[in-house]
């Protein structure tokens, strides 16, 4: 099971990811570092304001209305915690709220104690007992009334009073911040996203028509025949890594422009020899098996030895000429000569051909799998003959006496027609498999020559099949080879 793409795959979505992730980091970097700056420097601001605050105010809830107790409350900013502490214990705590009431404190009318006085939690209570008297600003929770910044001082009378002001300013300013930043930074990610695609889009236009050129070239039909390469990348300049690269493919082509010629050239020489060679052999292969066989008709007496060895001429030249007949016809496939476009019966083809394999070897099971109506296929009849022909005789050829060979022919969805050639054999060689379709490839090559094979049987069946628009294809394993020829069928 393949796994699932952890990312993108284009270069170019490569780099905008990566801009955006070192754009993305380094935002929140600065973030990280001017809200943990602001807040070091907006605490440093609370904790001096404490320090000028002092312990009035916890010293007025020690003697709630005194003389000085509505100055003590007065001076004091919105918010501000007091706590008087004894023997580690709450004696008094309150908050200026800063309503009317401290308004009546400062007149006199009422005691600076009776309207801000709070009350702590255990754990509240607990929290102050815990802070040392030395004057350090700490930061302490107290339940409901939220995060404080206090301070705690020894009193004149061995308590110990604390002072505080609310985080909640620092933590609003902090946070308000934070919004701004997350927004700004969100449109400059957005915007650097959009003019980074634009930009990596325009920067790698010329590496896309680099691809571009090299995807026309793969699409070119280079295996067989006369190619001419005229693709080129246009981007060339030599101080760019994009254009030492097509600089760099366009010598590439050029060079394989030039073998592909080359190779073409050859071929041609080689078909027009073997198209030669074949033609002017026939002639004198033809006379000297002519004149074998008239020597064996001799009526007078011919000597044993001579007898044999006419016996091995005729049989040689019978096989010479065959293996001339198969360069020739090769040959004239190689040059793309037109085949016939008559109406061809595969399913008589097949009868036919079987019957001469039983004939010729009949320690083989043939066996037929053909449909009830004609089979036909536009082609050349007696190439398609040959092409049954040769199938059945590779088959009786490499496999041992035994064998079963069944011989199947239907028509498939999409205008085709399959036949194939099964035989419970012992396989072929996965190293031979992937060859069987050139010529001159022998399976077993002393039992071929034994057997009068020339190693140009499954060729022509592949060359035959191709000149009408089919294909062959072969798949082995011990116990079952099948060779599959798929032609279109009749229209």
């Amino acid at each position: 099971m393949r796994g699932l793409p952890v990312g993108p795959r284009t270069l170019r979505a490569r780099l905008i990811t990566g801009v955006l992730a070192l754009l993305l980091l380094t935002c929140g970097g600065v973030s990280l570092a001017t809200t943990e700056l602001l807040r070091h420097f907006l605490v440093g601001r609370l904790d001096q304001q404490i320090a000028a605050a002092g312990a009035r105010y916890a010293a007025s809830l020690e003697h709630a209305g005194g003389p000085n107790a509505a100055t003590d409350t007065r001076a004091q900013a919105p918010g501000t915690f007091g706590a008087r502490l004894l023997d580690g214990r709450v004696t008094g705590a309150g908050v200026v709220d800063g309503d009317a009431d401290d308004a009546d404190v400062a007149a006199g009318d009422r005691p600076a104690d009776t309207d801000d006085r709070v009350d702590l939690s255990a754990a509240d209570q607990g929290h102050l007992a815990a802070l040392p008297p030395d004057g350090s600003a700490r930061e302490v929770g107290l339940g409901r009334l939220g995060d404080y910044r206090v301070r705690a001082v020894a009193g004149r009378d061995g308590d110990v009073l604390v002072t505080g002001l609310p985080m909640s300013p620092v933590e609003a300013t902090t946070n308000k911040l934070v919004m701004v930043e997350l927004l700004v930074f969100g449109v400059a990610l957005t915007a650097t996203g959009v003019a980074g695609a634009l930009w990596v889009r325009l920067s790698l236009r010329p590496l896309k028509r680099v691809a571009d050129t090299a995807e026309r070239v793969s699409a070119l039909p280079l295996g067989c025949g006369e190619v001419t390469l005229s693709e080129r990348v246009p981007d060339e300049d030599p101080r760019t890594e994009v254009g030492r690269v097509g600089s760099a493919l366009n010598r590439m082509l050029g060079h394989v422009e030039q073998s592909l010629a080359r190779r073409h050239l050859v071929e041609e020489r080689l078909r027009a020899f073997a198209a030669d060679a074949s033609h002017e052999l026939r002639t004198p292969v033809a006379t000297v098996r002519g004149h074998a066989e008239l020597a064996l008709r001799h009526p007078g007496p011919v000597p044993d030895e001579v007898r044999h060895s006419l016996g091995r001429i005729e049989a040689e030249s019978r096989r010479m000429g065959a293996i001339v007949e198969d360069l020739l016809l090769l040959a004239r496939l190689d040059a793309g000569r037109p085949l016939a476009a008559d109406q061809v019966d595969l399913t008589r083809l097949a009868l036919d051909g079987t019957a001469d394999a039983r004939a010729v070897a009949p320690d083989h099971h043939w066996r037929l799998d053909l449909p009830a109506q004609p089979v036909l296929v536009p082609g050349d009849a007696d190439r398609l003959r040959q092409v049954v022909a040769n199938l059945l005789a590779n088959a009786a050829a490499h496999t041992p006496g035994g064998t079963e060979v069944t011989v199947h022919l239907a028509s498939a969805p999409g205008q085709v027609v399959r036949l194939a050639v099964t035989d419970t054999g012992p396989g072929i060689d996965p190293e031979l498999a992937r060859q069987v379709f050139e010529r001159f490839v022998r399976g077993d090559r002393a039992r071929s020559r034994a057997t009068g094979s020339t190693g140009l049987g499954l060729a022509i069946v592949h060359a035959v099949v191709t000149a009408h628009h089919g294909s062959v294809e072969l798949t082995s394993r011990p116990g079952r080879t099948v060779f599959t020829v798929t032609l279109p069928a009749t229209a």
